[in-house]
Formats: structure tokens, sequence, C-alpha cells
């Protein structure tokens, strides 16, 4: 059995202002993705100059912040939404979906691409990659917190997480920081090294990224407030993950159609 870290969940106090490790792994991802699509600007032929990289990232982030909020409270917590509409802007409370952060940045890309007037799918190409990196901070935002654990466990890297119980859990914040941070960036930068047709990035980056988070939550205490849903295995979060599943399947098959992938 490892030892839970039990890192201080406050990185920073200065007096009344405390800045969460939460929130910084955050700005950490938004960093590391401008970082990033500055670097991919440089291939020839790019959709994005250096310059449209640095305006785009404002986009992302209002995408990831205002469509991660908004899609926790109405997927995994639109019951408390109903009796109490403000929880919506109580975000010191925590609580943010994958799901809803990819609808807020696919909604934010769509914006993007009519003021480059280029084609959607060019620019979700270019971004599904950079996204990764805010996926692996996240994760390790997640761990830092003591949230989102797995079931209980014997293997020898199981922790005894705060509030969670005595018993040693599968750390299944680290197993997605390293499938959908580390090993999705590793796949997708290498896949886009290529030339690829238009879309075939884009259905590459849904189809590891659902079957990862669906392999995961077979190890990951479900959310207590749902719980799951049906045979007693199923979750919410592979639930989401099946139709991004499928719209990978699709892309993947318009890119293929499109040219040799």
């Amino acid at each position: 059995m490892l030892s839970y870290p039990n890192i201080d969940p406050v990185a920073i106090s200065l007096g009344p202002l405390k800045v969460h490790w939460y929130g910084l792994m955050y700005l950490i991802g938004f960093a590391g993705g401008w970082w990033l699509g500055r670097v991919r600007a440089r291939r020839p032929g790019t959709v994005m100059t250096h310059a449209q990289v640095d305006d785009f990232v404002f986009y992302v982030a209002l995408g990831v912040v205002l469509g991660g909020r908004i899609g926790y409270i109405l997927f995994y917590n639109f019951s408390s939404f109903i009796s109490e509409p403000w929880i919506l802007f109580k975000v010191w409370q925590g609580g943010m979906s994958f799901h809803g952060g990819l609808l807020g940045v696919l909604t934010a890309v769509w914006l993007y691409a009519r003021k480059l007037q280029v084609r959607y799918f060019a620019v979700v190409d270019f971004v599904a990659p950079l996204v990764t990196i805010g996926l692996g901070t996240g994760r390790l935002g997640n761990f830092i917190n003591g949230e989102l654990w797995g079931k209980v466990t014997e293997l020898p890297w199981g922790m005894v997480f705060p509030g969670a119980g005595p018993l040693p859990r599968h750390p299944t914040q680290l197993y997605e920081f390293l499938l959908e941070g580390v090993l999705l960036l590793t796949i997708l930068w290498i896949y886009s090294n290529r030339p690829r047709p238009v879309m075939a990035v884009s259905g590459m980056f849904a189809l590891c990224y659902a079957t990862f988070r669906f392999v995961v939550e077979f190890v990951r205490e479900p959310d207590a407030h749902i719980g799951y849903l049906a045979f007693d295995w199923l979750t919410m979060g592979q639930i989401l993950s099946l139709p991004l599943f499928l719209v990978g399947v699709v892309l993947m098959y318009l890119a293929k159609r499109k040219g040799c992938a």
C-alpha cells in the first residue's frame, strides 16, 4: 500500500487570499496548451498563426470553465440545481465535468473558426492534442484534493484517501492522469505528425478518450449521490463516454473517405 501524500489543497495563502492547487492546475493546463499550440503553429500549412493561438486560448479558457461547470451541474447534480438554481455559481464548492468542458471547447472552436473563416474540424484537429495537457493537470488537481478516488483494492499501489474510509483504494486520478493526459497526448502528437485528412485527429481523440474513461470507470467509485445507473457497474461517466466513442467512429470513417488516414 502506498501512502497518500496529504498535500494541502491551498498552494498559496496571503491573508484572506487563498490560491488552491486545483486552480493552479487549470492555469498550468491552459499555459501548457498555449505553448504546445505555438509549437504546432510552426508547422507549414497549419490552420493558425502564433498570434491566433494567443487569441484562441481565451476562447478555450471560457469554454472549459463555463462548459465544465454547467456540464457538471446538468449531468451530475441536476436535482440540486432544480431546487437551488444559484448552485451553478457556487464554484468554490467544486464540480467540473469533462464532457461539459468538451462541449464548451467545441462551442469556442465554432466561434473562433467563424472568426477565422476556416473549416471547423480543421481547428478541432489542431486543438485536440493541446487539451490533453489540461486533462492531465486537472486529474492531478483531483488527486491533490483527495477526490474522485477509486474502489477498494488489494493492489500494492492502493491508497487510503482522507474521507474515504480506512481501506486502500485505486488512485484513479493518477490512472486518468497517465491515460487521458500523458498517453493520449503521446498518441495524438505522434498521429498528427503525419498529414491526416480533416477530422482524423479529432476522431482519434474521441475514440481514445472515450475508451480510457470507460475502462477507468470500472475501478472508480461512482458519485455518491448518483451511484450506478444499471447492472451494478454502469456509471454516468460511461454513459457520457458512449456517444463520444460513436462520434469518434463516425469521424474516423468520414476522414478515411476523404483520404488514406
